[in-house]
């Protein structure tokens, strides 16, 4: 049995923070009910190319054991019904602009009326509070808004927007932390609670140690490409065919690093010898460390530093990371039907999650999911569907 089994989510999220948040929730057993607009779907659907099938990729490798209820919210009836679901749910999550729920009739307290235990987790871009409360966000957008663009890139070039969707998946992180810590508190007391998500609040929290360097300091940190504002060496170096990253975090490993380099004297040299001597002299530092790197092969490095216990890996692509054996050993890539996608993250030795069957059809389980969780039967189908509120 896996760790959230019983648990069901009534899910009107889209797009990626409240999808990912879902994703790993059905990873560890819980059911989720999908709920998207009849006529269009989650609009993840639509982002491709890449498509598997008529599917957009994107869209498979986050929605994959979840069943599709295709539900008309702005219809009476499919209001209706998303209440009576909500009121045998243990969880519902929206990501939507703030008060767009309340507006439809799916508000917090709406639903709290029907399911007083009810955990009801809101992602949004800034909260539900404040005066940013209803400015619209995107991803890319809240890597601006806290900061994490303006020291992501390479020192005096241009600010660049981080590789992955970290402001969305962060959120959803931070939503099944949430979660987490409400149905917690269920446990002891018997009701639920709101849970706000903010992506920029997510952000600055995850930047914790980035803004710790401002508040201690108060330079305002700028872009420093791989390199880290308060470790040296601890940045990508290129050897003689690819680039490689090191991570010198302390005074042992130092020592330990100058005997990997064949370079003892750089251990006890006045300008060297410490952390902050090293951050201070870094221009200086790390060409020498460069020129040594360069004679020699990523993998040759790789072995010599791994028989030192120096942290440091090639900066792979993602066709490598899906082909390592380290990655198959943890059962990272599994396949849900016809296409593979991200596994659990977290190894649980008891209650182990597990890739779910593969993203479900705009609106497969509808019928199916009321009839049995509604005990809707076949002319009362026929009716909503007739009506518009289910498709």
């Amino acid at each position: 049995m896996s760790p959230l089994t019983g648990l069901r989510v009534l899910d009107f999220s889209h797009a990626l923070a409240g999808p990912y948040c879902t994703m790993l929730l059905a990873q560890y057993g819980a059911e989720i009910l999908k709920i998207e607009d009849p006529a269009s779907g989650d609009v993840g659907r639509s982002w491709g190319p890449p498509f598997t099938g008529s599917e957009a990729s994107y869209f498979l490798g986050l929605n994959a054991g979840k069943r599709s209820l295709a539900i008309d919210l702005k219809n009476p009836e499919g209001l209706a019904l998303c209440l009576d679901l909500a009121a045998n749910a243990d969880i519902l999550i929206e990501n939507m602009r703030p008060g767009t729920m309340k507006r439809l009739g799916l508000g917090y307290e709406a639903v709290r009326a029907r399911n007083p235990r009810v955990i009801y987790c809101a992602i949004s871009g800034y909260g539900q509070t404040g005066p940013a409360r209803d400015d619209t966000a995107m991803d890319l957008i809240v890597q601006a808004s806290s900061g994490l663009i303006s020291i992501t890139g390479v020192e005096g070039g241009e600010r660049v927007r981080s590789g992955h969707s970290v402001g969305d998946i962060n959120a959803g992180m931070f939503a099944l932390i949430g979660i987490q810590l409400a149905l917690e508190a269920r446990h002891r007391t018997g009701e639920g609670q709101f849970v706000d998500v903010s992506m920029q609040d997510g952000m600055i929290s995850a930047m914790a140690s980035n803004y710790a360097f401002y508040f201690g300091s108060g330079v305002v940190p700028e872009p420093l490409g791989t390199r880290f504002a308060t470790i040296v060496p601890y940045r990508g170096f290129p050897t003689k065919d690819r680039e490689m990253v090191i991570a010198v975090a302390s005074q042992k490993l130092w020592r330990i690093f100058c005997a990997a380099l064949d370079r003892p004297d750089l251990a006890d040299h006045p300008d060297y010898s410490t952390n902050p001597l090293r951050v201070a002299n870094r221009k200086v530092l790390e060409p020498i460390i460069e020129e040594i790197l360069r004679a020699k092969s990523c993998s040759e490095w790789s072995k010599i530093f791994a028989d030192f216990g120096i942290p440091c890996s090639p900066v792979r692509n993602l066709e490598e990371v899906v082909n390592d054996p380290q990655s198959t050993a943890r059962e990272m890539f599994p396949n849900a039907g016809a296409t593979r996608i991200t596994g659990p993250p977290v190894k649980l030795s008891a209650t182990p999650g597990a890739a779910q069957n593969p993203a479900p059809k705009l609106g497969a389980d509808t019928r199916a999911t009321l009839a049995e969780l509604l005990d809707l039967d076949e002319a009362a189908l026929q009716a909503l569907s007739k009506s518009g509120a289910i498709s």
